[in-house]
């Protein structure tokens, strides 16, 4: 037998072998039960997290990757709220959980619980500290210095900032306020002059805005956490100022508004946000750990990007109502989890 045909037999091998250990993982977790514990859904990056986690899970299912998960949402955005609604779901025989939290450290001893009780957690977005939980984290605080930079590089002589925050309380703004202001340490030509929380909603940025702006000086730029963007447009043009430059949150209708603006007078801005698909990754996360897998506790994921020259395509990728998305796979899952490796 020739090398080569050594070679091409090792290779098929391998193939089968591979996809062999893959079905005997998904076969693993066929009867395994994940539940998505959501601490809040009222925006629209929380609805599409959701409609992601709910396709990602029904194929699953239907495929008979697992035998069922449900995604439950909390009325209100309260640690206690959803530390019981955590405890509701050990009593359920839940095999994992797959976590958006109100709080870094205030469900800690609840996800302790579950950890105890031999659930696997997997933390997304809103993560926790607990040790025995799984954390799938962006850099929330390059984000915010990310947007400072931007305005520094279209507005090298500074001037005076908005900041709209999302929802008080919560690590993710927390995190982002704190890359904004670091930013601004840095490009001290910049000042922070008001600050408004808009829970990454447009309605209620809007009106926040709107509320704040009589008090204002001359504003050249609104840095803000996604959601909030569309809002601050229509407060500024509602109170006939002048448009600053406006970060925005890949939120469709802040995109469309954008392309409009560019088509007109050649708007320019940048776009970023965490990507509602993460709720995807953590699904897959969880049913890796649960067939055996080792998984590292921390994985990173970066945020979705949008620019002048990917605003044309990220648009038409985008439903009415939704956020720009990248939906993860399977095999995504185990490659995000090789590189943490």
């Amino acid at each position: 037998m020739t090398i080569s045909k050594l070679l091409l037999g090792a290779a098929s091998l391998a193939m089968i072998a591979g996809a062999a250990s893959a079905e005997s993982h998904m076969a693993e977790t066929s009867d395994k039960r994940i539940a998505l514990s959501n601490n809040y859904a009222g925006n629209s990056w929380r609805q599409a997290m959701l409609q992601t986690f709910e396709e990602t899970a029904e194929e699953a299912v239907a495929n008979g990757v697992v035998a069922a998960a449900d995604a439950y949402t909390t009325s209100e955005n309260q640690a206690t709220e959803q530390a019981a609604q955590i405890q509701n779901m050990i009593l359920q025989g839940y095999d994992a959980i797959v976590l958006n939290a109100a709080s870094p450290t205030a469900l800690n001893g609840a996800v302790k619980e579950a950890c105890d009780a031999g659930l696997t957690v997997v933390s997304f977005d809103g993560i926790v500290t607990e040790p025995c939980a799984w954390r799938i984290a962006v850099d929330f605080a390059a984000m915010g210095r990310e947007e400072v930079d931007y305005l520094a590089s279209r507005l090298p002589e500074g001037g005076n900032l908005l900041e709209i925050r999302g929802l008080a309380g919560v690590f993710v703004d927390d995190e982002i306020s704190k890359g904004i202001h670091a930013g601004v340490e840095e490009h001290d030509q910049f000042e922070i002059v008001g600050s408004v929380h808009g829970d990454w909603a447009q309605d209620v940025a809007q009106k926040a805005v709107a509320g704040i702006l009589p008090s204002l000086p001359e504003v050249v730029g609104v840095v803000t956490q996604g959601g909030d963007g569309y809002g601050a447009a229509q407060a500024f043009e509602a109170a006939g100022r002048d448009t600053p430059l406006i970060v925005l949150g890949n939120r469709q209708d802040e995109l469309q508004w954008w392309a409009e603006q560019r088509d007109e007078n050649g708007y320019e801005t940048l776009s970023l946000s965490i990507a509602p698909g993460v709720a995807s990754l953590a699904f897959w996360v969880a049913q890796q750990v649960l067939a055996g897998e080792d998984v590292p506790k921390d994985l990173t994921v970066p945020f979705l990007k949008i620019t002048q020259d990917t605003l044309d395509a990220a648009l038409e990728s985008t439903p009415e109502g939704s956020v720009a998305n990248v939906v993860y796979t399977l095999e995504d899952a185990q490659e995000v989890i090789a590189e943490a490796k």
